[in-house]
């Protein structure tokens, strides 16, 4: 609401009264002029209608102190404001998850599903989440109460998916700070296998002889990993050192609120796109990078074709976007009401395709860099093998006259793949027991590698054969971490903010009180099966919920509240009427396609029974391995519990359980953005539940304000006492008792 710190004579037309869970908007002649205005909250019956309550005289000095106005705290600058949502969206998954499936999926052919299924419907729900967490101004849980009680159990929801996920992702920032302090090194320690020295000889690790060095030290060195989940083996100190350290880093960021959160947006949401500019031009010099980019983009048409492919590039849509963690509704409920939220949507939208794509450019030069490495190794080796068989199964007449076998390291790879050739044509029939490689660059790059396999075994090993590796491998993780923070600020974020909104608690106190709790949860992830957990967690606990989650959204939003109302408030609030594009997206498209999603998604877990890839230690390999019953019952759990606020909430509004209507029914009276009088709505049941604005035209409606806290700035200091305010997030609550927004 915009501040008004001098007392100003108006002749005001109208009074305006606004309900809380409707929002309704009416006007009424009250011809009261505005000079110092009293704050009176009552639960005065009839219909409504309230004039301004003007005191002057003898009780001037002690109105003027109550003299208030709600103050919510805003973003410095827009530039702040879509870092924060680039940052939050922006994350690992861009890094490790989409090369991943770009290479899985068809290669350069899977950007068309994904374009397709980003403006079908990732940029719809992205800018409706922003809409409507700008609309109202409040958290997940304010924005889905306000539009619908009963669908209230939607925020909840988000708050648990938003806690579940920050209880692993933190894990996997503190696994990056470990390999941070880790790089400062020359070699680097995971270059080689470690040697084993006894009493008479010196022998390398057996595991690691029988892995790589770079496997080995993920799984040995940093996760001292046990070889099922069912054998927790303690504590791994070294990573719970780092958890620490990594919920230090948020809890510090996050204690003030955008106020220091946003700041530190500027270092993380923007140093990721100057490390990745830098490999990419480092890597674009190195030897064999444009094979692995040529094929990335190597498009394989026929692959489209399969619905795996376009489920899983929907689910990754839906996941960079960040859409139904509340994360996108909390950040945008800062902004002013009249903020161009649409080209917010679409920008952020485009930005995180673009860094997916800059991602697996990078990730492919590198990994095509490393794939030369490892046929060279190859030929060298099968090249000796050659030599070897020379003038018993193999006629050194087969040898091609300019290939020097007498310097073997000098045998290029085309000369090898030539010497295979004739060798498998004349020795057809026994060639396959020459035990001979093809030594092939594609059928090294189809080595599909994601997630903490891509991050810390595949580019760990890469940048081993960097020029100056400790310097690359510092800049690397330094990314992993910032591009975590990012993504963790707005995912705090979208547990705190509504429950500040909804239970007035103190901001300092919810930060600290939720950090601690998560990294006391935490711990599990950081036993020595604590990988597993991670993966556990990873699989089960937000894939379904968040599916569920924006499926109630869009239809909340589209068929309770109503579409064309809906349109009315963007109206209203950009200015202009939207494309007519996003009312069919919204009311037909969207929903149906989310639907499709959710039951090929449900329908996949159903016939994939819950497995995890254990690591087994005596073999020196992964191994697939099914969960223990309570594992079952845990992988379950997750699930049940992030959805369960849906039904309980909607149960207890529709028995009466909870007064559907209590929050609706009080209404606050205004005067031209001020606060005058809260008072008992009318008693009828005629109200509609879903509406946001009724009465008057979207113009003339008032911002949306809570319906029983009233929250005042004190009027004659010129600033705020405390700029922070009492809940470090702007807020200076009137002496008044407090009371819930909702009746949750």
């Amino acid at each position: 609401m915009p501040k008004n710190g001098k007392a100003v004579k108006r002749e005001l037309d109208d009074d305006v009264t606004e309900s809380v869970r409707d929002l309704l908007s009416n006007e009424d002649a009250c011809d009261d002029s505005f000079k110092k205005s009293s704050l009176i909250v009552g639960g005065h019956g009839g219909d409504g209608k309230e004039c301004d309550v003007e005191e002057g005289g003898s009780g001037g000095e002690e109105e003027e102190e109550d003299e208030e106005e709600e103050e919510r705290p805003a973003w410095n600058s827009k530039l702040q404001y879509i870092l924060a949502q680039v940052g939050f969206s922006v994350g690992l998954g861009n890094v490790w998850r989409f090369p991943y499936l770009c290479q899985k999926n068809g290669g350069g052919a899977y950007l068309v599903p994904y374009l397709i299924l980003l403006i079908l419907i990732g940029i719809p729900l992205f800018f409706l989440e922003l809409a409507v967490g700008q609309r109202i101004r409040r958290g997940s849980i304010g924005v889905w109460n306000y539009i619908s009680p009963r669908l209230g159990g939607i925020g909840f929801a988000s708050c648990m998916v938003c806690f579940f996920v920050a209880l692993y992702y933190n894990v996997i920032i503190g696994w990056s700070l470990f390999y941070f302090s880790q790089s400062f090194q020359q070699p680097l320690p995971w270059h080689e296998c470690p040697l084993v020295k006894n009493k008479t000889s010196t022998y390398v690790e057996p595991e690691c002889e029988r892995s790589s060095a770079t496997t080995y030290y993920w799984y040995r060195e940093a996760l001292n990993i046990s070889d099922s989940i069912s054998e927790g083996g303690g504590l791994n100190w070294k990573m719970t050192v780092c958890l620490l350290i990594a919920w230090s880093m948020v809890c510090l960021a996050m204690i003030k609120g955008i106020q220091s959160s946003g700041k530190v947006m500027y270092f993380s949401s923007l140093f990721p796109y100057v490390v990745l500019i830098c490999f990419l031009v480092r890597a674009l010099l190195l030897k064999g990078s444009v094979d692995g980019i040529r094929h990335m983009f190597t498009p394989k048409l026929e692959i489209m074709l399969e619905a795996k492919v376009w489920r899983e590039a929907a689910t990754q849509v839906f996941f960079a976007l960040g859409l139904g963690f509340g994360g996108v509704i909390a950040f945008s409920s800062y902004n002013k009401r009249d903020n161009n939220c649409h080209f917010d949507a679409v920008l952020v939208s485009f930005i995180n395709f673009f860094t997916s794509v800059l991602a697996t450019l990078v990730v492919f030069a590198v990994l095509g860099f490393k794939a030369n490495i490892m046929i060279d190794k190859c030929v060298a080796l099968n090249t000796n093998k050659i030599v070897g068989l020379l003038g018993t199964d193999i006629e050194r007449g087969l040898i091609p006259h300019h290939i020097n076998l007498t310097h073997v390291n000098q045998v290029s790879a085309e000369d090898y793949h030539q010497m295979i050739e004739i060798i498998k044509g004349v020795k057809e029939d026994q060639y396959q027991a020459l035990g001979l490689d093809p030594c092939s660059i594609e059928q090294e790059l189809n080595k599909a590698v994601q997630g903490t396999g891509l991050a810390f075994i595949a580019f760990t090993e890469a940048m081993t054969h960097f020029p100056a590796s400790p310097f690359w491998s510092v800049m690397f993780f330094l990314m992993l971490v910032n591009l975590g923070l990012g993504s963790m600020f707005g995912t705090i974020e979208g547990i705190l903010t509504p429950l500040i909104d909804t239970f007035k608690v103190r901001k300092e106190f919810l930060t600290v009180g939720c950090c601690v709790l998560a990294f006391s949860i935490g711990l599990v992830f950081v036993q020595r099966s604590g990988n597993y957990f991670v993966a556990m967690f990873d699989d089960y606990s937000a894939t379904l919920p968040l599916l569920i989650v924006v499926v109630l959204e869009n239809v909340a939003v589209a068929w309770v509240y109503g579409i064309d109302k809906f349109f009315e408030d963007l109206k209203d609030m950009l200015g202009f009427t939207p494309y007519r594009f996003y009312y069919y997206m919204w009311k037909y498209i969207t929903p149906t396609l989310l639907l499709v999603l959710l039951c090929a998604s449900f329908i996949q877990l159903s016939m994939t029974p819950p497995s995890y890839s254990a690591w087994i230690q005596e073999e020196a390999k992964e191994q697939t391995l099914a969960f223990p019953p309570w594992g079952i019952v845990v992988c379950i759990s997750l699930v049940v519990m992030a959805v369960m606020p849906v039904p309980v909430v909607f149960g207890l509004r529709y028995f009466n359980i909870i007064d559907d209507g209590a929050s609706g029914r009080s209404t606050v009276s205004y005067k031209k953005g001020r606060i005058i009088k809260e008072a008992a709505g009318p008693g009828g049941g005629e109200d509609d539940d879903a509406s946001l604005i009724r009465g008057r035209s979207p113009s003339e409606a008032p911002s949306p304000m809570p319906g029983n806290n009233i929250y005042r700035k004190q009027s004659g200091a010129g600033a705020d006492t405390a700029p922070n305010g009492r809940y470090g997030i702007g807020y200076l609550m009137a002496d008044m008792p407090d009371m819930p927004e909702s009746d949750l």
